[in-house]
């Protein structure tokens, strides 16, 4: 066990100075007054002085077997290691397919899910990919999530992308009533992750589906929604619809018609939509890449799960109390994706933890308990990092 003292809470509210009791993975006590523990259990304790101690990021577009291909076999992201993920502060990561859903796979993505959590990360994923049919292990969607445990949904699905397979309004629902009912039968989020393009459409699919269909709009979870400032308003208003909207901490160059992570979150928060419906991802381990007039890529850039620490720090630089940013990278995704203990730190609930330093930094870092970033220093590492 280990006793945190000196902690000042942000759960993700503002709870104040707090002591904190961990144990077998989980939070096992917390209080203002510092408890008499036993000398025979040989508690070790470490004193935060203060240190503001937060829920574990759990970031939810995340290429976990590597993302890229758009510009030939040698432009494949590799997969990011373990500690990519822990120093930057993320606990539990969802890992998808992209562009590339014909030499990456279902099986390869699980596999990849499967090691991180033996190396005590969080993980779950999608099935499928940006393309129709989506590439799944039994044939179907729904088999996939009914019969795999770590399969939560499908996605990442392209619309309104040149890249994508072009679905039509019968595709996507067919599709989302896969996910749908599959999230049913297993407690599952059950939710279609739509990859947004730049494609004049817009999310004029989603809009149909709900105006045609009985599908509840939390199904659909758009991402990339801050690439275009048009596209942006476009997802507000889904939100007040009752979508979940998925906000992309990707570099936006002075002038671009694109929305920073932080700004857009600002934006979104000011609209008056619901603050418990927006989320923030990095995009990790995927390709960032620009396109010519016609189709070819002309630049690259590769998302990494830092993106997300910089932009909170950017938020509570910009004036935005912590107890307002945080559930757009904590609770809010925890609670789309129903992942039980994730998101929050509560009495019961899982001991992923962040400690910050006076820099916005992660300090000290903990999954399930167990160090993995001690005084800034990685402790814990993959299997093949050095």
């Amino acid at each position: 066990m280990l006793l945190l003292r000196n902690a000042d809470v942000y759960a993700p509210e503002a709870l104040g100075r707090r002591h904190l009791l961990l144990g077998g993975g989980k939070l096992l006590w917390m209080g203002e007054a510092e408890p008499a523990l036993p000398d025979a259990l040989a508690i070790d304790t470490i004193d935060l002085d203060g240190a503001r101690l937060i829920p574990g990021f759990i970031d939810g577009h995340v290429h976990v077997s590597g993302g890229g291909g758009e510009a030939g076999y040698a432009s494949r992201v590799p997969a990011p290691l373990l500690s990519r993920y822990t120093r930057a502060g993320v606990t539990s990561v969802i890992g998808l397919l992209g562009t590339d859903d014909v030499s990456r796979g279902t099986n390869e993505l699980l596999s990849h899910v499967y090691a991180l959590r033996e190396q005590g990360l969080g993980a779950w994923g999608y099935c499928g990919g940006y393309h129709l049919p989506p590439t799944t292990l039994t044939g179907t969607v729904r088999g996939d999530i009914v019969f795999s445990d770590a399969l939560i949904g499908v996605g990442e699905v392209a619309i309104s992308d040149h890249r994508s397979s072009q679905p039509t309004l019968d595709d996507v629902l067919r599709l989302a009533s896969e996910a749908h009912v599959a999230g049913l039968m297993t407690g599952k989020a059950g939710i279609v992750h739509l990859h947004l393009g730049d494609g004049v459409r817009g999310l004029e699919l989603v809009r149909q589906a709900l105006d045609t269909s009985e599908l509840p709009p939390r199904v659909f979870q758009p991402t990339h929604v801050n690439r275009k400032k048009a596209l942006f308003e476009e997802a507000v208003a889904l939100a007040k619809r009752g979508c979940h909207v998925d906000i992309t901490a990707f570099p936006v160059e002075e002038g671009e018609d694109a929305w920073p992570a932080a700004e857009a979150l600002l934006r979104y928060l000011d609209s008056g939509a619901p603050p418990e419906r927006v989320s923030i991802s990095s995009d990790a381990g995927g390709c960032l890449p620009c396109f010519d007039e016609h189709g070819r890529v002309c630049g690259m850039d590769v998302g990494h799960s830092g993106a997300l620490l910089d932009t909170l720090n950017e938020l509570v630089a910009r004036g935005l109390l912590l107890e307002r940013a945080l559930p757009a990278f904590t609770r809010n995704v925890a609670d789309l994706l129903r992942l039980p203990g994730k998101g929050r730190i509560a009495v019961g609930g899982d001991a992923d933890l962040v400690a910050l330093d006076g820099q916005g930094a992660a300090r000290h870092v903990w999954l399930g308990g167990v160090a993995h970033v001690r005084a800034g220093d990685v402790v814990r590492r993959g299997m093949f990092e050095r």
